[in-house]
């Protein structure tokens, strides 16, 4: 009784007394949004089923991605070669979630070089990707007891403007002729300047972004590309943790779960029976 009446005292403090009734004859619960609720209770509970399935060591199947199962034998290839390995984490700040997907793939990748022994340059942009880029590279070498062949210069700003950091890296490209170029992250209209610079110095290219507006200019000139939401699959992919592939697994159910409700819905308004089943997904 104590909490309801310090709950009334609270409510007439900082609303009036005026919303007094309304809270008394309001529902705590809204029921017309128990749809969501039970929407994010599936998902959840797959994701962790999955997780947990991930921990215990069941083999869960990941839809084989060409660009990343490249990435090993294009670092070979320039270890081979004797030149270095370009990777671009896209030219977007820290707090777009293609530049973070990039810095992820960015340690897959350095852990290669570090064992391959290879020659790594990584041009950026903005300082908080500097920052970013340099502890996940000097963390893959540690990691990789190779710490010795770790150069703080790995990772270099090169310039703060879009054209101008174009116009650094394709002049790197040309002088250097890295034998791979690697291009995770958010790209802009630079997209086809850096594609089309690395394919006329000879370089192996990989590609992967979420700009559907910048694909096509990576797939004419590059050689594998990764499309939309390969990018944020390719950390679960290279590294295959419990609680990242667990996610993933758990995003491609629920997506899978949706089609097959959409093609339900499909079917049920052609036929004229569709008005309670579209009602189930209202959100109010």
């Amino acid at each position: 009784m104590k909490y309801k009446i310090f709950y009334y005292t609270l409510v007439i403090l900082f609303t009036g007394f005026e919303n007094l009734y309304a809270q008394e004859s309001s529902s705590i619960f809204i029921v017309n949004r128990i749809n969501a609720l039970i929407l994010v209770a599936i998902f959840s509970a797959t994701v962790l089923l999955y997780t947990k399935w991930a921990k215990q060591g069941k083999p869960l199947f990941l839809r084989k991605i060409p660009g990343i199962d490249a990435v090993e034998e294009a670092v070979g290839r320039a270890t081979e070669m004797g030149r270095p390995v370009l990777f671009v984490p896209g030219i977007a700040e820290l707090d777009e979630i293609e530049t973070i997907a990039g810095i992820s793939i960015l340690g897959r990748v350095a852990k290669i070089t570090a064992q391959y022994e290879t020659p790594l340059t990584v041009p950026v942009r903005y300082p908080l990707v500097l920052a970013a880029g340099q502890e996940v590279v000097e963390q893959a070498y540690i990691e990789m007891n190779k710490k010795d062949y770790y150069d703080k210069d790995m990772v270099r700003y090169v310039a703060g403007e879009q054209f101008s950091f174009t116009a650094c890296v394709n002049g790197y490209m040309m002088r250097e002729r890295p034998a791979t170029n690697i291009y995770m992250g958010a790209f802009f209209a630079e997209s086809l300047l850096l594609a089309e610079t690395g394919n006329a110095a000879g370089s192996i290219q990989i590609a992967g972004t979420a700009r559907p507006e910048q694909l096509p200019f990576f797939i004419a000139a590059c050689d594998y590309t990764l499309m939309g939401e390969e990018l944020y699959a390719a950390s679960a992919y290279l590294s295959h943790e419990p609680i990242m592939t667990g996610g993933l697994k758990g995003q491609d159910f629920i997506k899978m779960l949706i089609t097959i409700c959409i093609i339900i819905g499909v079917i049920l308004v052609s036929l004229g029976y569709g008005d309670y089943f579209i009602d189930l997904f209202t959100a109010v």
